[in-house]
């Protein structure tokens, strides 16, 4: 699977390309990965620090696949981290300070700002499945609905697997009228993964993502669709 780089306004310059083939069977969401779709698509590693100091790679690894069907994307991450954390109850309460995966994903590729509105999605996956982002009234919004979502243990690692219904800027809170995107061969998408690694501190110690921020604040994915990597659909070989 190629690894280019894409740099396009309102990109930033050096974001990767990621080539997700066509899965003709949708992978289980379960946790386990054993499906036949996986063995086609390529690791892309969640190695930039963002935020924090150094780490071991005992304390924090990741790497992620995609694949896609017409219905859904599917993503599988496997993560290592030493020490599981999730101290606040509330699901809508300092998210991004328990250990989390991010899924960022802008179904146009378009950048720009989301901060509080749909341009973009940036799920704030917790570790009871639970997808967070910020809504169009500025608060935090429970979107679990949008995502399938399992991790289990295999040892020292976290396999955790999703299956993503897409949603493009007309999506509107609330709304039973919402319809996911068929996707198709060809589509191009934003994608940033990111995890929040906390040992057990009151605030996340470490911010790591899939896509370099050379300048200006790191941890800007949450409001700034242009960091994200593409994502291309293409057939499966």
């Amino acid at each position: 699977m190629a690894a280019g780089a894409v740099g396009a306004a309102p990109h930033l310059d050096g974001r990767s390309l990621y080539e997700a083939p066509f899965a003709a069977a949708a992978p289980v969401t379960d946790g386990i990965a054993d499906d036949p779709a996986w063995g086609k698509a390529q690791w892309r590693d969640i190695n930039y620090r963002w935020l924090g100091p150094e780490y071991a790679d005992t304390d924090f690894s990741g790497r992620f696949k995609v694949v896609w069907t017409e219905d859904r994307l599917h993503i599988v991450v496997e993560i290592v981290d030493d020490i599981l954390f999730d101290s606040h109850r509330d699901p809508l309460v300092q998210y991004w300070d328990d250990d989390c995966l991010e899924i960022f994903l802008d179904e146009d590729y378009s950048g720009g700002n989301h901060q509080h509105n749909h341009n973009a999605f940036a799920y704030h996956m917790s570790l009871d499945n639970r997808a967070i982002d910020i809504g169009t009234n500025g608060e935090a919004q429970d979107y679990s609905h949008h995502v399938e979502s399992r991790w289990r243990q295999h040892g020292e690692m976290i396999v955790w697997e999703l299956a993503i219904d897409i949603y493009d800027s007309n999506y509107v809170d609330g709304s039973p009228d919402n319809v996911p995107v068929k996707l198709q061969l060809g589509k191009v998408m934003g994608l940033m993964i990111a995890y929040c690694d906390n040992d057990g501190s009151e605030l996340r110690e470490n911010f790591v993502g899939s896509e370099s921020v050379p300048s200006g604040p790191k941890d800007r994915g949450w409001i700034d669709a242009g960091l994200f990597g593409a994502l291309e659909l293409v057939e499966s070989d």
